[in-house]
């Protein structure tokens, strides 16, 4: 695949396929609304928020923020929406939408083509992707990874972007493994012994993988590198022109993400009401995936991005060649909405 291809793939490659992994029951769209407008019989402005995946408990503080009312308290109707578009980053640019979830690499890859991108508040604290091995592979530093076998959906996207990272961490290069593109397949993959080693979302596989017996090595990214991972990303136009929409949606959507963080047991319970079957599937895995969820929200100072975590994520990118050239990251970021 060239290069060129390879981060076409990346700049649209859904922020949320981070959960791709996870058993969700249906897709549920609530949004079909294009832009900001005021609700119809109300003083309420309408926003819809695309996250690129279905409904998972991953998205907990979204859900909280809107049972809770927080960002009715700021005078917003904000609908989450669910379709698997992959160009919500190209939506975002052009400012058929206002806002969106998507991730550090996505803001920095769409800045690079021009793309006015403007990342304001950082909802992970950890860049969830990690790499998982059974434990008799004896993989235990990102050294161990040095002419291993690993399975990841395919070299593209944020699996590719921090495998790469975790294996610069001990001085190794794509050439120093083989890498095997075997889609969402991870678990299988592992248990099958097809890969020494899967690329993984840490707050998910490593416990469906335990579910089923399976003892692992998990090698954290955010343990050896620091990236800029998901958050809230605006465009330059609405930065400028409704500065206070922007201060209204992070303030509500960091009470959210407080609120979740502090009370798993009630966020679950709300995750209920949204994510379709969610009462049915393993109660005890699902919430394990929450609680491992809330470990990578979890900050000093909620929604904080800092500056040295955007330029190791450039360093990367420019290093894989998915970048031509470095960007001004003062433009790509910002914090001043964050309270």
């Amino acid at each position: 695949m060239k290069k060129m291809n390879k981060t076409l793939i990346a700049v649209s490659l859904l922020v949320f396929i981070l959960v791709a992994a996870c058993s969700p029951a249906s897709t549920l769209v609530t949004a079909t609304v294009t832009s900001t407008q005021t609700t119809p019989g109300s003083s309420l402005v309408t926003v819809r928020l695309p996250v690129g995946y279905i409904p998972n408990v991953q998205f907990a503080p979204l859900y909280v923020a809107i049972e809770k009312g927080y960002y009715e308290d700021e005078g917003l109707d904000v609908q989450i929406d669910n379709s698997m578009e992959n160009d919500n980053a190209v939506l975002l640019g052009n400012n058929s939408i206002q806002f969106a979830i998507l991730s550090g690499e996505q803001v920095l890859l769409g800045r690079g083509q021009g793309l006015p991108l403007v990342y304001v508040m950082a909802w992970y604290q950890q860049y969830p992707v990690g790499v998982a091995s059974k434990k008799s592979a004896n993989i235990t530093t990102p050294a161990d990874l040095a002419h291993k076998r690993i399975g990841l959906p395919g070299t593209y996207g944020a699996s590719y972007i921090g495998l790469i990272a975790l294996l610069d961490s001990a001085g190794l290069t794509e050439q120093d493994v083989s890498l095997d593109s075997i889609g969402f397949n991870q678990v299988q993959a592992l248990i099958a012994d097809k890969d020494d080693a899967v690329v993984i979302y840490s707050a998910n596989e490593p416990e469906v993988l335990k579910s089923k017996g399976v003892d692992v090595n998990v090698l954290k990214v955010s343990d050896y590198s620091s990236l800029v991972a998901n958050g809230l990303v605006t465009n330059e136009k609405t930065l400028s022109n409704n500065p206070d929409l922007v201060g209204k949606m992070v303030r509500a959507t960091l009470k959210g993400i407080a609120y979740a963080t502090g009370h798993p047991d009630e966020s679950f319970d709300i995750c209920k009401k949204v994510v379709e079957n969610l009462s049915n599937t393993d109660q005890a895995l699902q919430k394990q995936v929450l609680v491992n969820s809330i470990a990578q929200w979890q900050a000093p100072h909620l929604g904080l991005t800092d500056e040295a975590s955007w330029e190791n994520m450039q360093r990367i990118l420019l290093k894989m060649g998915l970048l031509k050239k470095e960007l001004d990251l003062s433009l790509a970021y910002t914090n001043q909405f964050v309270p």
